[in-house]
Order: C-alpha cells, then sequence, then structure tokens
C-alpha cells in the first residue's frame, strides 16, 4: 500500500507488463501503470452481491491530478457503502438509448404507423434534418426541457437550414422557421409520450415547451368574392401554361370539398363513383381511418364530378390526377404556392386554409357538429368543436355588425331625451 500522493506517482515507472499500485486512502484506489508508462486511476471494489469491479476514473493529465482522482475514488467508495454499483450504473449509461435510437424505434411502432403517409414522410424529414443534428447523439433520459427549447431555437433561427438530396436528382431545401421548430418539439414530444407507455422512459422533457397554434387555420376564405379571386387565379395559370390542369382540378376539388392534400393527391379511381357522385376511402387511404377502422365518404358537388370526368381515366388502381413525370402521386405543394401568390392569399395560408374554410362555412351555415365531422372525417368531436367556435365568433361578429347602424340611431335618442343638467 502506498500513500499515493503526486511525488509517489510521478516516480513510478513502467515495467515488462501492466502493473497496479494500491492506496491506503480510500481503500481500492488505485492507479494503472501501463506499458508505454501512461497511468491511469482506477477504483476497485466489492458489489453487495461480492462481485469484484474495477472503476476506471481517467488518465493522468494536466485536467485530472492525483487529489482529484482521490477525491473521486471517496466519492465512488461513499456510493459502494450505500448500497450503489457504480460500475453496473456506468454500464447501463452506456446501454441507455440516445435520441436518435429514440426517433429510430418510435418510426418503427405502430403508432408511428397510424399516421397519414404524408404526415410520415414530413416527419421523417424533420427528424433526419432538424432533430437528430441536434439531439441525436445525446442519452433519452437525460436531456432537459432546457436542452429541447434551445434546439427549437436553432431550428426557428435556421441553424439546420440547407440542401439535402432526396434521390438521384431530387434536392429539398430546408429552412427551419417558428412553424417547423414547434412541429419539430410537437413530433419529439410524441416520441417520448410513446417510449413512456412502453416503459422504455419515464420523463417527457418535450412536454413543458409552449408551441404557438398554427395561424393558418384561424384564416379562411370568407366570402364568395375570395372563391372568385382564387378559381380566376387558377384559371389564369392554367389558361397560361404556368400550372397543369390535373394540378390545378387537385386544388379545385379540394377547395370544394374540404377533402386532405393527400386524400386527393393520393385517390385512385377504384375509390370513384362517378354515377352516384360519392368518393369512398377505406380506412387504409384516410388520416381516421387507421384509428376507426372506418371508411370515409366524401360526397362530390355537381362541379366536383365534372372535375373527376374530365381526367384522363385509367385502371381501377392508377391515380386519378396523374404527376408530369412517374408513378407516383401528383405533388401539390409548389404549385399551391404559386396560386397563392397569384391570388394574393396570405403567405401562410395553407392548402389545409381551404379544408377549414368549407368546415368553418358549413357551420356558420347551421350544420351541426355531428354533421361537420362526418364533411371532414374527424375521427374526435374535439378536432370539429374549432369549427363551431369560429362560426359561434363570427355570427356574434355579424351581429355587432347588422345592429351597428341601429345601435347609432339608440345612442342618439339616449342622449336627446336625458334631462338637462340644472
Amino acid at each position: 500500500m502506498a500513500k499515493l500522493t503526486k511525488v509517489e506517482v510521478d516516480n513510478l515507472k513502467p515495467s515488462g507488463k501492466d502493473a497496479f499500485v494500491w492506496a491506503d486512502d480510500p481503500k481500492g484506489f488505485g492507479v494503472k501503470v501501463f506499458t508505454s508508462g501512461v497511468k491511469s486511476f482506477v477504483f476497485q471494489y466489492r458489489t453487495e452481491e461480492g462481485k469484484t469491479r474495477r472503476y476506471t476514473i481517467g488518465k493522468l493529465s494536466d485536467t485530472l491530478t492525483v487529489e482529484q482522482a482521490r477525491k473521486r475514488a471517496k466519492a465512488l467508495s461513499l456510493e459502494v457503502l450505500n448500497g450503489g454499483d457504480p460500475m453496473g450504473h456506468k454500464q447501463a449509461r452506456l446501454a441507455a438509448i440516445t435520441v436518435a435510437e429514440l426517433l429510430t424505434q418510435y418510426q418503427a411502432s405502430p403508432k408511428f404507423a397510424e399516421n397519414a403517409e404524408t404526415t410520415k414522410a414530413t416527419d421523417k424529414g424533420r427528424i433526419e434534418r432538424h432533430l437528430i443534428p441536434l439531439l441525436g447523439d445525446s442519452i433519452a433520459d437525460k436531456i432537459s426541457a432546457d436542452d429541447v427549447r434551445r434546439a427549437q431555437a436553432a431550428i426557428r433561427d435556421g441553424k439546420t437550414a440547407g440542401r439535402f438530396k432526396t434521390g438521384p436528382r431530387g434536392l429539398a431545401k430546408v429552412t427551419g422557421g417558428a412553424g417547423t421548430a414547434d412541429k419539430c418539439v410537437l413530433l419529439l414530444r410524441a416520441a417520448y409520450a410513446w417510449a413512456i407507455s412502453e416503459n422504455i422512459l419515464k420523463d417527457n422533457p418535450a412536454a413543458p415547451l409552449k408551441v404557438a397554434g398554427s395561424g393558418q387555420r384561424e384564416q379562411i376564405m370568407e366570402t364568395a368574392a375570395d372563391y372568385t379571386v382564387l378559381f380566376n387565379a387558377l384559371d389564369k395559370m392554367q389558361k397560361e401554361l404556368r400550372i397543369r390542369p390535373a394540378a390545378a382540378d387537385a386544388i379545385r376539388l379540394i377547395a370544394l370539398t374540404g377533402a386532405r392534400r393527400g386524400e386527393v393527391s393520393n385517390l385512385i379511381w377504384q375509390y370513384c363513383d362517378l354515377r352516384t357522385g360519392l368518393i369512398t376511402l377505406p380506412p387504409k387511404a384516410h388520416k381516421a381511418g387507421k384509428r376507426t377502422g372506418k371508411p370515409r365518404i366524401i360526397a362530390l358537388p355537381a362541379e366536383g364530378v365534372a372535375i373527376l370526368k374530365r381526367q384522363a381515366k385509367g385502371k381501377p388502381e392508377d391515380y386519378v390526377f396523374k404527376p408530369a413525370k412517374g408513378d407516383g402521386a401528383i405533388a401539390l405543394a409548389k404549385p399551391w404556392i404559386a396560386v397563392r401568390e397569384e391570388a394574393k392569399l396570405p403567405a401562410n395560408f395553407g392548402l389545409h386554409g381551404l379544408r377549414h374554410s368549407l368546415g368553418s362555412h358549413l357551420a356558420m351555415s347551421g350544420a351541426s357538429s355531428h354533421e361537420v365531422m362526418e364533411a371532414l372525417g374527424h375521427r374526435q368531436a374535439s378536432t370539429t368543436q374549432r369549427y363551431i367556435h369560429f362560426a359561434e365568433r363570427a355570427r356574434s361578429t355579424l351581429a355587432e355588425r347588422a345592429a351597428s347602424v341601429a345601435m347609432a340611431g339608440m345612442v342618439s335618442s339616449k342622449a336627446s331625451t336625458e334631462p338637462l343638467p340644472e
């Protein structure tokens, strides 16, 4: 046994094989002298089960002195006296999953599989291009709400922006921004919630964070004149060959039916019955279907039937709205941006705004919550309530506007009948 002072450790010389020199304070503290001359501090102890374990504290250096290593050994000794197993804890930590592994497992889970194909594709992009670069290497149960908050700020400020290959010729431009940052927080929150339900983790660091509501869903096409501007823009762009007829018609159908973008872009002929004017989406083909197991029926107005009739016919499994190239579904994101600019709609008004508009007008026309729910294919009545509340606010505002002239007369009348001050 030795005291293992700085002088003693400095004077230790390598031999023909690795050797240990043990200290008497604390018991189990020692230094391993490698044949190369490198010296590493260790702490050796017995577990409550009687197993001998050797914990490596670290290599002697300017940042780890003899006294610093001794303090660490004393802390480990106290942990052992209290029934702990430092080496076992270290091994468990090494085996703990990272955020990247958590997100990979979540994407392979039945819970993630319930999402629509478009949602899964978007979430995959957010995971690969934002969350993993910022948090992927962190141990999943060690990150804090502040860590997530910093990642949210980084995405918002464009620190994960860039251009990414999406195939042999494809290139995706990723910009980040506040909306993307909030969506990433919600995605991370969902992944942790799943892990907690599976007993993989215990806490959700993304839960305390606040995210802004989607501003685009508060905006609607308020009047017939608004729709006139939209449809005129589509007609003009199609006539000038600035938008393909199939893309223009797909947008028209979304505006007329309130269907989701994916329900229209992925629509195939076997789901359409032009005689009855109905589209019947099986459970696998719409967002709520995987949870409810029920089909979604979309009733077409006469113009909606006309839109389908003018598409190039195909086999039952062929897409109704054909893309410019390839065999996949039609892409509507870029065409919609061009249409939105042409119609001078707000920059944050997405295609979902057309769906929101139809739901709001249904509610304002007196449709019940159940009727709106059926028309939009919602799974939960709580989702439909936003349209009912929107309609109530709109009716209240309309009532104020209608009564404004009468109110002015009432105020004037009161003023004329009030007695003069004495």
